[in-house]
C-alpha cells in the first residue's frame, strides 16, 4: 500500500467532514429565508400611469428602485421585488413587522421635493425641522436621469433635466455656490452645491458619494421614480404566519434529510467503497451550495429548497454514471486502476450533456418564469454547477487518490461481483 496517497485521501476526507461539521450550522442560519419559510407579506400591485404618460421599461425599473428605497426605510431584510407581466409589481417581505404600515409606505406615490435648506438627521437622512423654500418637485423634472461621465476627467455623474429650463436657470442664479436638498418621500437623496449657472435646463450632479456606477444608477433611478406619474394600485395581498412558514421549513428539511440518508445508504450498498467516496462528495456538494447561496445573498424560498433537495439526486447521478462505466471496464477485463481512469473519461461526456440540457431548462424557466418559478430555476442552476465541481471533479480526485493508494484492490469493493478480477494487475 502507498501510505502517502492513502494519508492524502484521509486528509481530504477529514477536511470535508470537519469543515462541514464545524461551520455548516452558522452558514445555514445566515441565509435569508423567503416569506413561505419564515412568514411574511406578499403584495401584488398594478402599475397605473396618469393619462398621456405611457409606462416604459426604464420607468418600471425606476419604480422598482423607489419601492426598494421605501422598503429599506421600514427596516425589513432581503425584500423580493419583481416585475410581472406588462404592468404588475410583486413585493414579498419576509419576517415579522407592521404589515399595515408596510403596505401604506410601499403604495404611496413617490414624492420628489427640492428645498433651498433643511435640517437633517445625519443617521436617518430625514428632515428633522422646518425645511426652507420648496424650489421644485418631481413633476418639474423629466424622468430621464442617468449615469454619465465627465468627458475630460472621467468623473462619475448623474445627468438630470428640467421640463422648464427657465425654472432651473432661476434656481441656479439665486442659489449659486449654495447647496440644495433633494428628498424622495422625506428621505434625503443628495445635497449638491450649485457650482455654475445653468440655462438649458440640463445639469449634472457629482460628489464623493457618486464614485461608483452603481451609486450613480441608484440615485438616477430614485430621481426618475420621483418624477414618474405612476401610481400603485393593490391587486392582492397574502399574509403567511411565522408558524406556518416554520412548519413548511421543518417539513422540507426533514424530507431533504431523509433523501440524503437514503441516497447515502443506496450508494454504499451498490458501490461499497466507491459509494462512500460519492457520499463524501455529496457532503461537499451540500456545503458548497449553501455557501454559494450565502455569498450571493440569495433569498431561499420553499421552491428553491425543493430544488436543492432535487439537486442531491442529480449530483449523485454523475457518480452512478461514472461507477457503472468503471464496472463495465472491469467486467471487460481491465485492471482496477485502468478501469477507473477509462471509466471516468468515458462518463464525462454523458455527464456534461445531461447536465447541460437540465441547465438550459432552468435558464428558460428563469427567463420566462416569475416568482417561485424563478426561485426554483435559480436554485436548480446553482445545484448543477456545484454538482459538476463536487460530484465530478472532487469525486474524481478522491477516487483516483484512493485507488492509487492500493489500500483496497478487490473489484467487489467498487460494486463489481465476485470473480471478475483477482487483482488489479490482470489486464491493462
Amino acid at each position: 500500500m502507498k501510505w502517502g496517497r492513502f494519508l492524502a485521501f484521509l486528509l481530504m476526507a477529514a477536511v470535508i467532514l470537519g469543515g462541514t461539521a464545524g461551520s455548516v450550522t452558522n452558514l445555514w442560519k445566515s441565509i435569508p429565508l423567503g416569506l413561505d419559510l419564515q412568514g411574511g407579506f406578499d403584495l401584488l400591485y398594478k402599475i397605473e400611469p396618469l393619462p398621456g404618460q405611457p409606462i416604459t421599461e426604464s420607468g418600471k425599473q425606476a419604480l422598482v428602485q423607489a419601492v426598494e428605497n421605501r422598503i429599506n426605510s421600514i427596516g425589513t431584510e432581503s425584500p423580493m421585488i419583481d416585475l410581472e407581466g406588462q404592468n404588475e409589481l410583486r413585493v414579498q417581505l419576509a419576517g415579522t413587522f407592521n404589515q399595515a404600515h408596510a403596505k401604506q409606505v410601499i403604495g404611496t406615490t413617490a414624492q420628489l421635493q427640492i428645498y433651498s435648506s433643511a435640517k437633517i438627521d445625519k443617521k436617518t437622512g430625514k428632515i428633522t425641522g422646518p425645511a426652507g423654500k420648496l424650489l421644485a418637485t418631481g413633476s418639474d423634472l423629466k424622468s430621464n436621469a442617468t449615469w454619465v461621465q465627465d468627458p475630460n476627467t472621467g468623473q462619475n455623474e448623474v445627468a438630470i433635466s428640467f421640463k422648464n429650463p427657465t425654472q432651473w436657470e432661476n434656481i441656479t442664479k439665486q442659489y449659486y455656490q449654495k447647496p440644495i436638498y433633494v428628498f424622495l418621500n422625506g428621505q434625503l437623496l443628495t445635497d449638491p452645491v450649485i457650482k455654475q449657472k445653468m440655462y438649458s435646463g440640463d445639469s449634472v450632479i457629482s460628489g464623493p458619494s457618486l464614485n461608483t456606477v452603481q451609486a450613480c444608477n441608484q440615485l438616477a433611478n430614485s430621481i426618475n421614480a420621483g418624477a414618474l406619474p405612476y401610481n400603485l394600485s393593490l391587486v392582492s395581498q397574502q399574509s403567511v404566519g411565522p408558524s406556518l412558514g416554520q412548519e413548511s421549513l421543518k417539513a422540507t428539511l426533514w424530507a431533504g434529510l431523509a433523501a440524503m440518508v437514503l441516497i447515502f445508504i443506496f450508494m454504499i450498498v451498490m458501490y461499497r467503497m466507491a459509494g462512500l467516496i460519492a457520499d463524501l462528495a455529496l457532503v461537499a456538494y451540500g456545503y458548497v451550495t449553501i455557501a454559494v447561496f450565502d455569498g450571493l445573498h440569495i433569498v431561499l424560498t420553499l421552491s428553491g429548497l425543493a430544488a436543492l433537495v432535487l439537486g442531491v439526486g442529480m449530483a449523485v447521478d454523475a457518480n452512478i454514471i461514472t461507477y457503472e462505466r468503471i464496472k463495465d471496464e472491469m467486467r471487460n477485463g481491465r485492471s482496477l486502476k485502468s478501469a477507473v481512469k477509462i471509466g471516468n473519461k468515458n462518463a464525462l461526456r454523458t455527464i456534461l450533456d445531461s447536465n447541460a440540457t437540465t441547465f438550459i431548462a432552468g435558464a428558460v424557466m428563469y427567463a420566462f418564469g416569475e416568482g417561485d418559478i424563478r426561485g426554483f430555476a435559480t436554485a436548480l442552476m446553482i445545484s448543477i454547477i456545484v454538482s459538476l465541481l463536487t460530484a465530478v471533479l472532487l469525486s474524481r480526485v478522491l477516487l483516483f487518490t484512493f485507488t492509487n493508494s492500493n489500500a483496497i484492490r478487490r473489484p467487489w469493493w467498487y460494486g463489481v461481483g465476485k470473480g471478475v478480477l483477482k487483482n488489479d494487475e490482470t489486464k491493462v
